[in-house]
Protein backbone atom coordinates (compact mmCIF):
# COMPACT_ATOMS: atom_id res chain seq x y z
CA UNK A 1 0.00 0.00 0.00
CA UNK A 2 1.29 3.70 -0.98
CA UNK A 3 2.64 5.84 1.62
CA UNK A 4 0.58 8.87 2.40
CA UNK A 5 2.11 12.63 3.70
CA UNK A 6 -0.99 14.43 4.12
CA UNK A 7 1.19 17.19 5.43
CA UNK A 8 2.69 17.96 2.34
CA UNK A 9 -0.68 17.58 0.15
CA UNK A 10 -2.06 20.43 2.62
CA UNK A 11 0.16 22.89 1.84
CA UNK A 12 0.89 21.73 -1.38
CA UNK A 13 -3.08 22.18 -2.19
CA UNK A 14 -3.40 24.83 -0.21
CA UNK A 15 -1.09 27.33 -2.10
CA UNK A 16 -3.04 25.70 -5.46
CA UNK A 17 -6.08 27.62 -4.00
CA UNK A 18 -8.26 28.91 -5.39
CA UNK A 19 -9.37 25.37 -7.07
CA UNK A 20 -13.21 24.97 -6.76
CA UNK A 21 -14.60 22.52 -5.17
CA UNK A 22 -13.30 22.04 -1.55
CA UNK A 23 -13.34 25.25 0.68
CA UNK A 24 -9.99 25.98 3.12
CA UNK A 25 -11.86 25.08 5.99
CA UNK A 26 -12.61 21.71 4.49
CA UNK A 27 -9.05 21.33 3.27
CA UNK A 28 -7.52 21.65 7.01
CA UNK A 29 -9.98 20.20 8.59
CA UNK A 30 -8.81 16.91 6.91
CA UNK A 31 -5.33 17.24 7.03
CA UNK A 32 -5.94 17.89 10.99
CA UNK A 33 -7.91 14.51 10.90
CA UNK A 34 -4.45 12.82 9.19
CA UNK A 35 -2.46 13.99 12.18
CA UNK A 36 -1.31 17.43 10.90
CA UNK A 37 -0.97 20.06 13.30
CA UNK A 38 -1.97 24.00 11.98
CA UNK A 39 -0.93 26.77 13.15
CA UNK A 40 -2.01 30.03 12.62
CA UNK A 41 -0.98 32.91 10.23
CA UNK A 42 1.71 34.50 12.47
CA UNK A 43 3.85 37.71 11.74
CA UNK A 44 7.24 35.80 12.59
CA UNK A 45 6.69 32.49 11.42
CA UNK A 46 4.49 32.63 8.49
CA UNK A 47 5.58 33.19 4.52
CA UNK A 48 3.15 33.99 1.97
CA UNK A 49 2.62 30.46 1.19
CA UNK A 50 1.90 27.59 3.50
CA UNK A 51 4.43 25.88 4.96
CA UNK A 52 5.78 23.21 6.86
CA UNK A 53 7.27 23.22 10.05
CA UNK A 54 9.16 20.56 12.48
CA UNK A 55 6.50 18.73 15.09
CA UNK A 56 6.01 15.52 17.37
CA UNK A 57 3.93 13.30 15.54
CA UNK A 58 0.12 13.83 15.74
CA UNK A 59 -3.40 11.88 16.40
CA UNK A 60 -5.28 10.28 13.48
CA UNK A 61 -9.13 10.31 13.90
CA UNK A 62 -10.69 7.62 14.39
CA UNK A 63 -12.17 7.38 11.09
CA UNK A 64 -8.86 6.85 9.58
CA UNK A 65 -7.28 4.23 12.33
CA UNK A 66 -6.97 1.75 9.81
CA UNK A 67 -4.42 3.58 7.76
CA UNK A 68 -1.93 4.53 11.00
CA UNK A 69 0.42 2.57 9.15
CA UNK A 70 0.66 4.31 6.09
CA UNK A 71 0.29 7.61 6.96
CA UNK A 72 3.44 9.48 7.40
CA UNK A 73 2.87 12.81 8.94
CA UNK A 74 5.97 14.51 10.12
CA UNK A 75 5.30 18.13 9.77
CA UNK A 76 3.22 20.70 11.25
CA UNK A 77 1.66 22.97 8.79
CA UNK A 78 1.34 27.05 9.21
CA UNK A 79 -0.63 29.24 7.29
CA UNK A 80 0.47 31.81 5.03
CA UNK A 81 -0.33 35.17 4.33
CA UNK A 82 -2.30 34.31 1.30
CA UNK A 83 -5.15 32.76 3.79
CA UNK A 84 -5.81 36.89 5.40
CA UNK A 85 -8.62 38.13 3.32
CA UNK A 86 -7.58 41.16 1.28
CA UNK A 87 -3.81 40.93 1.96
CA UNK A 88 -1.53 40.84 -0.88
CA UNK A 89 1.43 39.14 -1.91
CA UNK A 90 3.38 42.41 -1.88
CA UNK A 91 2.67 42.31 1.95
CA UNK A 92 3.84 39.12 2.61
CA UNK A 93 6.59 39.29 0.25
CA UNK A 94 7.85 42.55 2.17
CA UNK A 95 7.64 40.53 5.44
CA UNK A 96 9.58 37.90 4.62
CA UNK A 97 12.57 39.95 3.25
CA UNK A 98 12.40 42.19 6.16
CA UNK A 99 11.97 40.33 9.25
CA UNK A 100 15.47 38.62 9.88
CA UNK A 101 15.78 37.33 13.45
CA UNK A 102 12.01 38.43 14.10
CA UNK A 103 9.54 41.72 14.91
CA UNK A 104 9.48 42.65 18.58
CA UNK A 105 6.34 44.81 18.68
CA UNK A 106 3.71 46.10 16.18
CA UNK A 107 5.45 49.28 15.86
CA UNK A 108 8.96 47.47 14.93
CA UNK A 109 6.87 45.67 11.56
CA UNK A 110 5.72 49.04 10.66
CA UNK A 111 9.15 50.42 10.75
CA UNK A 112 11.26 47.94 8.92
CA UNK A 113 8.17 46.79 6.11
CA UNK A 114 6.68 50.47 5.58
CA UNK A 115 3.50 48.38 5.03
CA UNK A 116 0.72 50.93 5.13
CA UNK A 117 -1.80 50.89 7.86
CA UNK A 118 -4.49 49.38 6.05
CA UNK A 119 -2.01 46.19 5.95
CA UNK A 120 -1.40 46.09 9.52
CA UNK A 121 -5.02 46.41 10.34
CA UNK A 122 -5.58 43.15 7.92
CA UNK A 123 -3.09 41.14 10.39
CA UNK A 124 -4.58 42.34 13.65
CA UNK A 125 -8.03 40.85 12.21
CA UNK A 126 -6.42 38.01 11.05
CA UNK A 127 -4.63 37.33 14.63
CA UNK A 128 -1.36 37.21 13.27
CA UNK A 129 0.32 39.11 16.10
CA UNK A 130 0.00 36.15 18.48
CA UNK A 131 4.16 35.69 18.83
CA UNK A 132 4.13 39.33 20.67
CA UNK A 133 1.27 38.21 22.75
CA UNK A 134 -1.36 40.37 21.34
CA UNK A 135 -4.83 39.46 20.77
CA UNK A 136 -6.84 41.14 17.87
CA UNK A 137 -8.14 43.56 20.34
CA UNK A 138 -4.77 44.25 21.20
CA UNK A 139 -3.48 44.63 18.06
CA UNK A 140 -5.52 46.56 16.36
CA UNK A 141 -4.95 49.55 19.22
CA UNK A 142 -1.70 48.74 18.66
CA UNK A 143 -1.76 49.98 14.91
CA UNK A 144 -4.42 52.61 15.89
CA UNK A 145 -1.79 54.31 17.82
CA UNK A 146 1.28 54.56 15.57
CA UNK A 147 2.41 57.88 14.39
CA UNK A 148 1.23 58.41 10.92
CA UNK A 149 2.02 61.74 9.89
CA UNK A 150 1.30 62.48 6.68
CA UNK A 151 -0.68 58.86 6.15
CA UNK A 152 -3.77 59.89 4.12
CA UNK A 153 -5.74 57.41 7.04
CA UNK A 154 -4.85 60.52 9.28
CA UNK A 155 -7.10 62.89 9.90
CA UNK A 156 -5.76 66.87 8.75
CA UNK A 157 -5.51 67.65 12.11
CA UNK A 158 -3.85 65.78 14.15
CA UNK A 159 -1.58 64.60 11.08
CA UNK A 160 1.08 66.99 12.49
CA UNK A 161 -0.19 66.95 16.12
CA UNK A 162 2.86 65.90 18.51
CA UNK A 163 1.70 62.75 20.34
CA UNK A 164 3.30 60.37 23.24
CA UNK A 165 6.25 58.04 21.97
CA UNK A 166 4.84 55.59 24.67
CA UNK A 167 0.99 55.35 25.40
CA UNK A 168 0.13 53.78 28.54
CA UNK A 169 -1.00 50.19 28.72
CA UNK A 170 -4.77 49.68 27.88
CA UNK A 171 -6.42 46.54 29.52
CA UNK A 172 -9.24 45.79 26.85
CA UNK A 173 -12.15 43.66 27.52
CA UNK A 174 -11.30 40.23 25.97
CA UNK A 175 -13.30 39.10 23.35
CA UNK A 176 -15.56 36.12 23.63
CA UNK A 177 -14.91 32.76 22.04
CA UNK A 178 -17.88 32.61 19.81
CA UNK A 179 -16.92 35.98 18.42
CA UNK A 180 -13.33 34.89 18.23
CA UNK A 181 -14.23 32.03 15.53
CA UNK A 182 -16.70 34.39 13.75
CA UNK A 183 -13.68 36.90 13.11
CA UNK A 184 -11.64 34.08 12.22
CA UNK A 185 -14.03 33.16 9.26
CA UNK A 186 -14.68 36.65 8.29
CA UNK A 187 -10.82 37.00 7.73
CA UNK A 188 -9.07 33.59 7.32
CA UNK A 189 -12.64 32.08 6.27
CA UNK A 190 -11.57 29.06 8.97
CA UNK A 191 -10.86 28.83 12.53
CA UNK A 192 -8.44 26.99 14.50
CA UNK A 193 -9.71 27.49 17.73
CA UNK A 194 -13.28 26.13 17.58
CA UNK A 195 -15.99 25.02 14.90
CA UNK A 196 -18.85 27.58 15.23
CA UNK A 197 -21.29 24.71 15.88
CA UNK A 198 -19.54 23.28 19.09
CA UNK A 199 -21.15 26.66 20.59
CA UNK A 200 -24.72 25.65 20.02
CA UNK A 201 -24.24 22.43 20.50
CA UNK A 202 -26.58 23.02 23.79
CA UNK A 203 -29.16 24.46 21.29
CA UNK A 204 -29.23 21.45 18.73
CA UNK A 205 -29.44 18.41 21.24
CA UNK A 206 -32.58 19.99 23.14
CA UNK A 207 -33.79 19.69 19.59
CA UNK A 208 -32.88 15.95 19.02
CA UNK A 209 -29.91 16.94 16.63
CA UNK A 210 -27.64 14.04 16.39
CA UNK A 211 -23.76 14.98 15.53
CA UNK A 212 -22.39 13.63 12.88
CA UNK A 213 -20.04 11.58 14.74
CA UNK A 214 -22.05 9.68 16.15
CA UNK A 215 -23.99 8.37 12.90
CA UNK A 216 -22.82 5.08 12.31
CA UNK A 217 -24.31 4.05 15.79
CA UNK A 218 -27.72 4.86 13.94
CA UNK A 219 -29.29 1.80 12.86
CA UNK A 220 -30.06 1.52 8.76
CA UNK A 221 -33.57 2.94 8.38
CA UNK A 222 -34.10 4.88 11.12
CA UNK A 223 -34.85 8.23 11.80
CA UNK A 224 -32.76 11.15 12.42
CA UNK A 225 -31.96 14.47 12.68
CA UNK A 226 -28.87 16.29 11.93
CA UNK A 227 -27.61 20.09 11.20
CA UNK A 228 -24.76 21.43 10.08
CA UNK A 229 -23.07 24.05 8.09
CA UNK A 230 -23.69 23.66 4.64
CA UNK A 231 -20.59 23.23 2.46
CA UNK A 232 -21.66 21.84 -0.90
CA UNK A 233 -25.19 21.48 -2.68
CA UNK A 234 -24.70 19.01 -6.17
CA UNK A 235 -27.01 17.76 -8.38
CA UNK A 236 -24.76 15.66 -11.26
CA UNK A 237 -26.23 15.13 -14.74
CA UNK A 238 -27.00 11.41 -14.35
CA UNK A 239 -29.65 10.76 -11.87
CA UNK A 240 -32.79 12.75 -10.26
CA UNK A 241 -31.14 12.50 -6.91
CA UNK A 242 -29.56 15.97 -5.48
CA UNK A 243 -26.62 15.74 -2.49
CA UNK A 244 -25.56 18.27 0.26
CA UNK A 245 -22.53 17.86 2.63
CA UNK A 246 -22.95 19.31 5.92
CA UNK A 247 -20.06 19.93 8.29
CA UNK A 248 -20.31 20.03 12.32
CA UNK A 249 -17.99 20.18 15.30
CA UNK A 250 -17.59 15.77 14.46
CA UNK A 251 -17.32 15.33 11.52
CA UNK A 252 -19.23 15.60 7.93
CA UNK A 253 -22.47 14.15 7.25
CA UNK A 254 -23.71 13.65 3.01
CA UNK A 255 -27.45 14.07 2.35
CA UNK A 256 -29.19 12.29 -0.44
CA UNK A 257 -32.81 14.65 -1.20
CA UNK A 258 -35.37 13.97 -4.57
CA UNK A 259 -36.17 16.68 -6.61
CA UNK A 260 -39.86 17.10 -5.40
CA UNK A 261 -38.32 17.41 -1.94
CA UNK A 262 -36.35 19.49 -3.21
CA UNK A 263 -38.77 22.23 -4.80
CA UNK A 264 -40.59 22.25 -1.39
CA UNK A 265 -37.30 23.47 0.70
CA UNK A 266 -35.75 25.45 -2.00
CA UNK A 267 -35.62 28.93 0.05
CA UNK A 268 -33.99 26.63 2.67
CA UNK A 269 -32.20 24.63 0.97
CA UNK A 270 -30.31 27.33 -1.14
CA UNK A 271 -30.54 30.12 1.40
CA UNK A 272 -29.14 28.37 4.90
CA UNK A 273 -25.67 28.51 6.25
CA UNK A 274 -26.68 26.68 9.08
CA UNK A 275 -29.44 23.81 8.22
CA UNK A 276 -31.25 21.42 10.09
CA UNK A 277 -32.31 17.91 8.12
CA UNK A 278 -34.47 15.07 9.19
CA UNK A 279 -34.45 11.91 7.13
CA UNK A 280 -33.93 8.52 7.33
CA UNK A 281 -30.57 6.64 7.64
CA UNK A 282 -28.94 4.91 4.63
CA UNK A 283 -25.61 2.85 6.28
CA UNK A 284 -24.12 0.61 3.19
CA UNK A 285 -20.71 -1.03 4.14
CA UNK A 286 -20.23 2.27 6.66
CA UNK A 287 -20.62 4.37 3.94
CA UNK A 288 -23.76 6.69 5.59
CA UNK A 289 -26.23 8.93 3.82
CA UNK A 290 -29.14 10.98 5.01
CA UNK A 291 -32.25 10.59 3.16
CA UNK A 292 -33.55 14.12 3.79
CA UNK A 293 -37.10 14.55 3.54
CA UNK A 294 -37.83 17.77 6.09
CA UNK A 295 -35.46 20.82 6.09
CA UNK A 296 -35.16 23.75 8.51
CA UNK A 297 -33.34 27.01 8.39
CA UNK A 298 -31.07 27.05 11.75
CA UNK A 299 -28.73 30.05 10.39
CA UNK A 300 -30.10 32.48 13.11
CA UNK A 301 -28.84 29.96 16.01
CA UNK A 302 -25.10 31.57 14.60
CA UNK A 303 -26.25 35.09 16.49
CA UNK A 304 -25.14 33.24 19.79
CA UNK A 305 -21.84 33.14 18.57
CA UNK A 306 -21.86 36.93 18.41
CA UNK A 307 -21.02 39.03 21.53
CA UNK A 308 -23.88 41.76 19.98
CA UNK A 309 -26.17 38.82 20.25
CA UNK A 310 -28.62 39.97 22.87
CA UNK A 311 -31.93 38.10 24.27
CA UNK A 312 -34.29 40.56 23.65
CA UNK A 313 -37.39 39.00 21.47
CA UNK A 314 -37.76 40.96 18.00
CA UNK A 315 -40.96 39.86 17.78
CA UNK A 316 -42.53 41.97 20.64
CA UNK A 317 -43.76 45.66 19.98
CA UNK A 318 -41.07 48.30 21.38
CA UNK A 319 -43.23 49.02 24.28
CA UNK A 320 -43.17 45.50 25.58
CA UNK A 321 -39.68 45.04 24.85
CA UNK A 322 -39.23 46.78 28.43
CA UNK A 323 -41.98 45.50 30.27
CA UNK A 324 -44.94 43.12 28.55
CA UNK A 325 -48.56 43.90 29.43
CA UNK A 326 -51.56 41.50 29.65
CA UNK A 327 -53.42 41.63 27.14
CA UNK A 328 -50.97 42.74 24.02
CA UNK A 329 -50.95 41.36 20.48
CA UNK A 330 -48.95 38.53 21.02
CA UNK A 331 -51.17 35.79 22.44
CA UNK A 332 -50.31 33.83 25.32
CA UNK A 333 -49.51 30.25 23.35
CA UNK A 334 -47.59 31.73 20.64
CA UNK A 335 -44.24 30.61 20.84
CA UNK A 336 -42.44 32.85 17.72
CA UNK A 337 -39.23 32.73 19.06
CA UNK A 338 -36.48 35.64 17.21
CA UNK A 339 -35.08 32.80 14.91
CA UNK A 340 -38.62 32.00 13.92
CA UNK A 341 -39.50 35.15 13.43
CA UNK A 342 -36.02 35.60 10.53
CA UNK A 343 -36.09 32.45 9.23
CA UNK A 344 -35.86 33.05 5.51
CA UNK A 345 -39.00 31.00 4.25
CA UNK A 346 -41.36 33.62 6.88
CA UNK A 347 -42.06 36.00 4.38
CA UNK A 348 -43.64 38.42 7.15
CA UNK A 349 -40.05 38.17 9.18
CA UNK A 350 -39.45 42.08 9.14
CA UNK A 351 -42.97 42.62 9.90
CA UNK A 352 -45.34 43.20 12.98
CA UNK A 353 -47.66 40.26 12.83
CA UNK A 354 -50.76 42.24 13.65
CA UNK A 355 -50.49 45.84 12.30
CA UNK A 356 -48.37 44.54 9.29
CA UNK A 357 -46.08 47.44 9.48
CA UNK A 358 -42.03 47.42 9.13
CA UNK A 359 -40.30 46.92 12.07
CA UNK A 360 -37.40 48.91 10.72
CA UNK A 361 -40.24 51.54 11.09
CA UNK A 362 -41.46 49.81 14.60
CA UNK A 363 -38.21 49.18 16.22
CA UNK A 364 -37.31 52.41 17.61
CA UNK A 365 -36.20 50.51 20.66
CA UNK A 366 -33.08 49.69 19.37
CA UNK A 367 -32.28 46.15 20.93
CA UNK A 368 -35.09 44.94 18.60
CA UNK A 369 -33.61 45.04 15.36
CA UNK A 370 -29.72 44.41 17.24
CA UNK A 371 -31.12 40.52 17.20
CA UNK A 372 -31.87 40.41 13.69
CA UNK A 373 -28.27 42.64 13.30
CA UNK A 374 -26.70 40.06 15.05
CA UNK A 375 -28.11 37.06 12.99
CA UNK A 376 -26.97 38.69 9.75
CA UNK A 377 -23.56 39.29 11.07
CA UNK A 378 -22.79 35.98 12.44
CA UNK A 379 -24.74 34.29 9.14
CA UNK A 380 -22.90 36.18 6.88
CA UNK A 381 -19.28 35.30 7.39
CA UNK A 382 -20.09 31.36 7.27
CA UNK A 383 -19.55 29.49 4.15
CA UNK A 384 -22.34 29.93 1.54
CA UNK A 385 -22.01 26.54 0.72
CA UNK A 386 -20.49 25.85 -2.93
CA UNK A 387 -23.24 24.84 -5.84
CA UNK A 388 -22.30 22.18 -8.66
CA UNK A 389 -24.16 20.68 -11.40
Amino acid sequence: METSVPDVFAAAILNSQPMGFYATAQLVRDAQEHGVEARPADINHSDWDCTLEDRPSGTLHARHASMEQDIRTKHALRLGFRQIDGFSEEWGRVIESARGAGFDSVRDLWLRTGLPPKALERLAHANAFGSLGLTRRDALWAVKALRRAGDKDDLPLFAHAAMPEIEPDMHLPSMPPGQQVIEDYRHLHLSLQAHPVSFLRADLDARGIVPHGRLSEIPNGHRVAIAGLVLVRQRPGIGNAIFMTLEDETGIANTILWPRTFERFRPIIMGSRLIGISGVVQNEKDVIHIVGDHFEDLSPLLSRLSEEATTIDPTLPVDEVKRPVQGSWRHPRQTLSPADMVRADNPDRFRHPRSGDSFVRLAKDKPALDQMAAVEHAAKVMPKGRNFH
